[in-house]
């Protein structure tokens, strides 16, 4: 009886041994190449830089720049040029709606925090956005200089201008109005024209709910999309089962942000996890930091964090001093 019981509990260490060996190698890198060659998105182009630490949800990042280090404002043509010259592969940009129905690229959401105007975008048509300073603002001195001042008149770009300018280059679109209405615009006056090549380098992500991105799911069923719900909701599914290399439908066609410090954790991480995210259709960008203020590895130092091999995206501001 005992010897049974013995040669039972080795049967069963030993089937247990066999699971874990099996799930080890559908989830391990260390077979992959250990060249890095990661791409680069470079977050609002070339943009002046500032002190995260200082930031919270109304902080207006314009007036605790670091002392200017380029002459590029973040959202123009002149830094997203900037970036694709350095070697971004992918520039993220800002949307919001104008007074005349039409898209132009700014972040806040009043124009006081960086134009000399009042109010906001969708108080205004394109031509009257166009007479304002986008480089009203800046300030690293408290006030005591605005080194942009006078230098961004007319540099508020229409979405047009952009992919006028870059037609053959990558974006992500951030919908910082994050409603129907703007979402809709979005399709229906720019995405829907462009060709099937064209439509593959677009990406869009927005904040809260996804009603407006529900909506473009619906005009186009392979565009990659992302909000924050939509990325946890996908993540915790992928978490229970992809040990066994299924990946759960709500991570297709998706745009991931991962903050380094916790996409160590999940199945197949590094490289085996982006294959697997880009046999569907889905990229993956890694952050610095908690993934709260658009952190980006912004300097040589930070590069060393980086997986050895790693074969997906990073996120930077910066993207002069990392390709240097």
């Amino acid at each position: 009886m005992k010897k049974r019981k013995g040669k039972r509990k080795y049967i069963i260490l030993g089937a247990l041994a066999f699971l874990a060996a099996i799930v080890w190698l559908n989830n391990t890198s260390l077979f992959y190449s250990k060249d890095t060659k990661y791409k680069i998105l470079a977050h609002r182009g070339l943009a002046q830089t500032f002190d995260i630490s200082k930031v919270e949800y109304d902080t207006n990042t314009a007036e605790i720049i670091y002392p200017p280090e380029h002459p590029y404002l973040e959202n123009t043509i002149p830094s997203m040029k900037a970036a694709f010259d350095y070697g971004a592969d992918v520039v993220e940009l800002d949307i919001k709606l104008t007074n005349d129905g039409q898209l132009v690229v700014f972040h806040d959401f009043t124009l006081e925090y960086r134009t000399n105007g009042k109010g906001e975008v969708k108080d205004y048509t394109v031509n009257e956005l166009k007479k304002l300073d986008v480089g009203y603002r800046y300030t690293a001195d408290n006030g005591e200089s605005y080194p942009f001042r006078g230098k961004g008149i007319g540099m508020m770009p229409s979405l047009d201008e952009v992919f006028a300018a870059f037609p053959n280059k990558e974006f992500l679109i951030h919908d910082k109005d994050g409603d129907m209405e703007t979402t809709k615009v979005l399709w229906n006056r720019y995405l829907r024209k462009m060709s099937k090549e064209q439509l593959y380098k677009i990406t869009v992500y927005g904040d809260g709910d996804s009603e407006g991105l529900d909506y473009l799911r619906s005009m186009h069923k392979e565009m990659k999309l992302l909000t924050k719900k939509m990325m946890i909701n996908a993540l915790l599914k992928y978490e229970l089962v992809g040990w066994t290399g299924y990946i759960p439908k709500e991570l297709h066609n998706m745009e991931l942000h991962l903050p380094l410090k916790y996409a160590k954790y999940l199945w197949g991480w590094p490289n085996k996890f982006i294959d697997r995210m880009e046999s569907v259709n889905t990229r993956v960008i890694i952050v610095e930091g908690n993934g709260k203020w658009s952190e980006g590895f912004d300097t040589k130092e930070s590069l060393e964090k980086i997986p050895e091999g790693f074969q997906g995206y990073i996120w930077t501001n910066r993207v002069d001093k990392i390709t240097k």
